[in-house]
């Protein structure tokens, strides 16, 4: 099915659109534009969403605003937003009235004409998925970046063509519910996370599986030999399996020997990569570039592989240098939001840095955490919900010293990097990595980030 046929298979059924945020504004104007009939859904009232009320009742789109914005749904299909659980009892009740309930990443996979190239899993996601797509790029290769960065793909998936291909990053609220998969499929690693929506953990796991469970046998499917939960994975797989590895020689995938990322398979190996080329710091970044080289094998060429490991620069927003002031380096590490992540970027710096850290509980543990922080921060800056959590992992941790790691708690988000900047003196690190989501105070990770960068910026 192309998007012409889906599109055509809405005529003359309501749909119903739930949340009208960045992921559905655009499917929003696509059906109205192909005049179907549809009820834009959103708890924002119309004063909070302003100038898009006026547009999307323009356009013809009904809205359905403020708290009873779930009741009563009794359209024919209706598109959930990903950070929603399908199984809110609205929904699940208008799923007995005869509702079809769906995204729009699972209409994309339905419809999409061109390879799926996907990545999933706790931490790296997006570096992994955007390296994946650059060295496409440089390749030559017409690629579509979507998913849980860059822009929706459905509305675009008319333009593209059968050579192209589409790269995905997907969280575990879009896999929830896919019944289709990815032709081919990187689970960087799996840790727990998103604990404030999941059940537990296992169904955590298991949103993550529907990235590859759905696949034929010519799916191929990209695995941490270094993750225990990643490695209980590959049984399931139909397809071919492919292993990264920093820690020991794989047979069939990319690993780490000497400095060097090597390829193996069928019996052969060869070098990549050497590390020393790659220009992003950090461990987890040899192992978001084996992801990667392990994915393209057979569609980009080394030379390729090195030119853009010397020239890629990182994502934002990802361990990004904001400024060097008065010989103080200061990061930006905003997407980490959960320990796991943090704990990544702590190992990143060869010395010992000054952390910000703290945001919204979701509800994983945070035990982990205490003993990185000890060895690898010098002072420690909390804010947010988490603070409390954050600190008691510390001084709960073997051999902690209040007087080798100060520990210092703030409300306000400008306050404590104010405080945390006075404490730097040159040759320092000062690194926002909160181990924690930012839903307390932002709108996102990136709306955190950029506060962040803006209040650097402005010091004197």
């Amino acid at each position: 099915m192309n998007l012409k046929d889906y599109l055509g298979s809405l005529q003359r059924k309501t749909v119903a659109v739930i949340g009208i945020g960045v992921s559905n504004t655009p499917l929003i104007r696509l059906l109205r534009e192909d005049g179907i009939a549809v009820t834009a859904c959103d708890k924002k009232s119309r004063e909070e969403l302003g100038e898009l009320a006026v547009e999307l009742e323009n356009m013809g789109a009904k809205l359905r605003l403020g708290e009873g914005y779930l009741r009563d749904l009794r359209e024919d299909v209706i598109f959930r937003t990903p950070g929603m659980r399908p199984d809110v009892p609205e929904l699940c009740a208008a799923i007995e009235r005869g509702s079809v309930l769906t995204s729009e990443m699972e209409v994309f996979f339905e419809v999409c004409p061109c390879p799926i190239l996907a990545v999933t899993g706790s931490d790296g996601k997006t570096t992994t998925t955007t390296l994946v797509s650059e060295l496409l790029k440089a390749e030559g290769k017409t690629v579509h970046v979507g998913g849980n960065i860059g822009h929706p793909l459905l509305a675009e998936a008319g333009e593209m063509k059968a050579d192209d291909f589409a790269v995905l990053e997907l969280s575990s609220f879009q896999l929830m519910t896919m019944c289709k998969s990815a032709d081919k499929a990187i689970v960087t690693n799996l840790s727990p996370n998103h604990l404030d929506v999941h059940k537990d953990y296992r169904e955590y796991v298991e949103a993550k599986e529907n990235i590859f469970l759905h696949q034929s046998a010519d799916g191929l499917l990209i695995l941490n030999a270094d993750n225990a939960d990643d490695v209980a994975l590959a049984p399931k797989a139909k397809g071919k399996v492919l292993w990264f590895s920093r820690r020991k020689t794989v047979e069939n995938g990319a690993y780490l020997k000497d400095g060097v990322i090597c390829f193996a398979e069928n019996g052969a190996s060869r070098e990549v990569l050497a590390v020393s080329d790659i220009r992003i710091p950090g461990t987890h970044n040899i192992e978001n570039y084996m992801a990667a080289i392990a994915m393209v094998q057979g569609l980009v060429s080394d030379g390729t592989i090195r030119a853009v490991a010397k020239s890629f620069n990182g994502v934002a927003h990802r361990i990004e240098l904001v400024r060097t002031l008065r010989g103080v380096r200061y990061y930006n590490d905003s997407i980490a939001s959960s320990p796991s992540r943090t704990i990544a970027g702590l190992r990143a710096f060869p010395e010992k840095v000054i952390l910000i850290a703290g945001g919204k509980d979701k509800g994983i543990p945070y035990d982990e955490i205490g003993p990185e922080i000890r060895t690898h921060v010098k002072e420690l800056f909390l804010t947010g919900m988490t603070a409390e959590k954050i600190r008691r992992a510390v001084v709960d941790s073997p051999d902690y010293d209040a007087e080798m790691l100060p520990i210092h708690e703030y409300e306000d988000f400008r306050e404590t990097i104010l405080a945390a900047s006075a404490a730097a003196k040159d040759g320092d690190v000062v690194i926002l990595s909160p181990a924690s989501t930012s839903f307390d105070k932002f709108r996102n990770f990136a709306h955190r980030g950029d506060t962040f960068r803006a209040i650097v910026e402005e010091l004197k």
